[in-house]
Formats: C-alpha cells, structure tokens, sequence
C-alpha cells in the first residue's frame, strides 16, 4: 500500500490494536546464507519482540528454515488473508537482488516497512526497486517501530524514512536507544529450531542460539565499522543488567549460544561476575565469545570462563604482519600475538582465527603467509576475507590516495592494478591450502569432538550427504555468479535434514 498520507490508517476500525496481525519476515534463504542458518535473526527478533505489546499477533517466517510457507503463492495467499503489516529484516549484502525481487512480489495492499544493515544503506535504491514498500527503518528499530505500530505521525519518527504523494520523506536521523531498556527477543515466536547447516547438509544435531550481553565497542581499528550503524553513528559501549542477561540465558533452550558481544572481556570485572553467575545458577550451554588477545592478561578469568562453559573463542587477529596491525591501528604486534597465544594454549579452547588479506601494499607471499601464521600461533580454523571498504571506513583515504588501488562499491573489495580480484581469489586457495592441512583438519575434529560439538555420527552424516553437499554448492556458485537467478525459497533444493530431494 503505497502511502499518499503522512499518517497510515488504522487496520481496526474499532478499538483495539492498529495492526491486528503482523508477519515478521527474514528473506534470506539457506542458500544465500550458507553457514549463517546456524543463527536465529536476532535483530528481527529484537524489534518484533519490542512490538509485540502494541499488536494482535505476530507471526515470525524464516525463508532459511520455513516448511509451511516455503512456496511463494502460499506466502502471499497467506499474507492477503490474514496479514495487515509485514515487516522485513535486510541485513546482508548477499543475495540482495534476489531479496528485493521476493519483495517487490509481496502483495502492494499489505503495508510494508524493511529495516536492518542493508536497508539503511540502501534507502533510495530500495524505494525505487521495491514500488510496494512503504516505511524504511534507519538504524536500530526497536523505539522506532514501537511508535509506527503506536500511531505516531510518521513526520514526527525520527530515524524513519516514508513515502509520501510519491516522493521519498526522510526524517532525521534518530537516537540510539538504551540497551538496558530493550526486551531481550521472546523466543517462543520461534516456529523452528536452528541447527549447524552447510550448503544444504546438516551436520550436528546440537540446536544454536545467540544472545547479546552488550552492545558497542570501544576500541578503534580502522578496518572496522561494526561500532557505528549504517548513519555513522557510534555506538558506544554499554551493558545490559547482569540480572537481565541470566534471565534471558534461563529461558534459552538451545545447547550452544553465541555471545554477539563486540569482545565479551571488554569488561574483565563484569565478564567475570557473569562468568560466577551462570556457574551459580547452573546454567549448562556451550558458549561461544568474540574478544581479543588482550584476554590473556586476565589467565584467572579465561579459567573462569571455561568452567562457565566457555569453549569456542572467535579471535580478531587481522593480520601476522606489524606493519599491517599498524595501518589497522589495531594496537599489538606479531610478538605480542604470539605471546598470547601461548597463554591461551595453556586451555583448552577451540580457538577460531580471524584474518584480513589483499591489504594496502601487502605482497601475495605476505597475505599466503596468513595460513602457516595461524599454525604457528596454534589457531584451531581460520577465517580470511578480502579487505573491504564499508561506509565511513576510516581506510577508505587510504585506499583512495595510494596509487592502483581501487573498490568499485562501498562494501566491497579493495583489489590493486597487481592484484586484481582473480589473482587475490588464487591467493585465497593458496592460504586455505597452507593452513587446512590433514593434521589440521584431524586437530580440529578432535577438539570439537572433546567439546562433544562433533561426533561420529556426524561425520557419517555428511559423509552419506556429500553428493547432497556437493550439488548444493555448486547451486551456490552459480547463483553468485549469476545474481538474478532465482534461488529456493526455503533452505535448498534437496532436503536439508535428510538430504533427499
């Protein structure tokens, strides 16, 4: 329903709430997302939790996982009979096109507001591509939908972006909203469980969560926009109540939850207090944690927090070259990598690397160097992507003033006169190859296994589903290629728990 006023109509005509029932809509599917159907849509979660309050119903639909509504036509019939609002989560920049053909299908009389990442930055092109979207939300929309589910008059939301007499209104921008003051997601909309999916296989039966225990972070690496939302904004660190995150952490039943924190010990003290209170409550999970190295000052703590059950470490590492870490601002050395390292090989951690290759005058022997680094250090797995320039990315000066280096898009990646996106992808296969040797691989196996993430069964399982595995990957890459190929709605095209077709 393409707006004409500055204030939408009530769905009731009668008392009661404005919007009687509201369909809450992910659009990625499984094979747009790969390993990420591991993971609830949070952030969808939290706003729609955050409404729930000021509507009838809500109904929450995940394309990765989604069975009931996994055919297009029955979505929308779904929708005409019954739905009065959707509202859609664009996070990501995979599959963009793809989301926004899906979007630009949903019946125009429904109202229809996207929010997320990639909605923020792309406000203008998604109300021109998509001619049935009425409302885009700009940055973190929990406050901001509460208040056009409320009735506000849109003129007064700021952070909303509307169409009114066919022209786009944009408001100003709005102001990041107190974390404490947020409800954590209400995870009996869930209509799915989420399990450790890979192109199309499932390879655990262990069921994955995520929780956020706080928000920001303080420190500055230039490589990194994560602290600020898509309007430049800084979000600065702030906490949740530790009485709220236990609360939240009782009511998750998932066996293996991810803290989405920006660095879980950025806060020894209270890292450490959370650490006691799970231990107290007898909280049983398998956590996972982003931080940094600087963790390893604190032995006393990271013993703590393995007996909190602690087991997986997502570890910012960026690069094994000083003068790279210098140009991330990223504030240690190789040396000091190495020495914490050491320190962390004192647990028994599973401990997954992450790496930035294709940087600023870095040769191909330095980037390939990544791969035998991260066995020296004794990473468990690493992670490499491509240097990449999102907005307000404080390396995009340097990018743009150091001659034969180039991006063709924000968000996408840097490539050099001598390494051109080709030759970095040859880089890439040489590092996955320096690293992911067979004593590599049966090192990881081992320590999932130890952890009980990874059994036997498991490893007969996607043995039984490679031809499975196989197809859908190839399907990946040929969607990658070819963006306006349309892709399975649902998860992909054989089935993803038994792998038959």
């Amino acid at each position: 329903m393409n707006q004409t006023q500055t204030e939408l109509p009530s769905s009731d005509t009668g008392s009661g709430p404005r919007y009687k029932h509201v369909l809450a809509l992910n659009p990625y599917t499984m094979d747009s997302m790969g390993s990420m159907g591991i993971f609830p849509p949070t952030g969808l979660e939290y706003v729609v939790t955050n409404m729930k309050p000021l509507v009838g119903k809500v109904t929450l639909v995940d394309l990765r996982t989604e069975k009931e509504y996994a055919d297009f036509d029955k979505l929308c019939e779904f929708i005409r009979k019954d739905v009065d609002l959707i509202c859609i989560a664009i996070m990501w920049r995979s599959r963009f096109e793809q989301v926004c053909k899906l979007i630009s299908r949903l019946p125009p009389e429904v109202t229809t507001i996207v929010g997320g990442q990639t909605a923020t930055e792309e406000v203008e092109y998604l109300f021109q591509r998509c001619s049935n979207i009425d409302m885009i939300v700009r940055g973190e929309g929990e406050n901001i939908i509460q208040q056009i589910v409320s009735g506000t008059p849109l003129p007064e939301i700021d952070g909303l972006s509307y169409r009114q007499n066919g022209t786009a209104v944009h408001n100003k921008n709005g102001v990041l909203p107190e974390v404490a003051g947020l409800s954590f997601p209400d995870r009996s909309l869930r209509r799915y469980d989420y399990k450790w999916m890979e192109n199309g296989v499932r390879l655990s039966d262990h069921t994955f969560d995520t929780i956020l225990g706080a928000r920001g972070c303080p420190y500055k690496c230039k490589f990194c926009t994560f602290n600020m939302n898509p309007l430049g904004q800084k979000r600065e660190y702030t906490e949740r109540p530790l009485e709220s995150v236990v609360a939240e952490l009782k009511s998750i039943t998932a066996d293996v939850v991810l803290f989405s924190d920006d660095h879980f010990f950025i806060n020894p003290r209270r890292s450490g207090e959370l650490c006691d209170l799970i231990i107290a409550n007898g909280i049983k999970k398998t956590f996972i944690v982003q931080t940094r190295i600087e963790v390893t000052r604190h032995p006393d703590l990271l013993k703590k927090a393995f007996q909190a059950g602690v087991r997986i470490l997502l570890v910012g590492i960026e690069s094994p070259h000083d003068r790279i870490l210098e140009q991330f601002d990223k504030g240690f050395t190789q040396k000091q990598v190495r020495e914490a390292f050491a320190i962390f090989g004192t647990f028994d951690f599973y401990i997954h690397g992450y790496f930035i290759y294709g940087n600023v005058t870095e040769t191909e022997e330095e980037m390939v160097y990544i791969g035998q680094f991260g066995r020296e250090i004794g990473v468990d797995s690493i992670g490499f992507q491509k240097l990449r320039i999102e907005k307000f990315c404080p390396l995009q000066k340097l990018v743009e003033s150091t001659p034969g280096y180039h991006y063709d898009r924000i968000g996408g990646p840097v490539y050099s006169d001598k390494y051109g996106l080709p030759e970095l992808k040859k880089i890439r296969n040489r590092i996955r190859a320096a690293f992911y040797t067979r004593s590599q691989i049966r090192r990881m196996y081992q320590k999932l296994h130890r952890h009980g993430l990874l059994g036997p069964k498991d490893i007969l399982r996607v043995l039984s589903h490679l031809p499975v595995l196989a197809y859908n990957m190839r399907q990946r890459k040929i969607r990658k290629r070819n963006p306006e190929l349309p892709a399975p709605l649902c998860a992909s095209s054989p089935n993803p728990e038994t792998g038959d077709k």
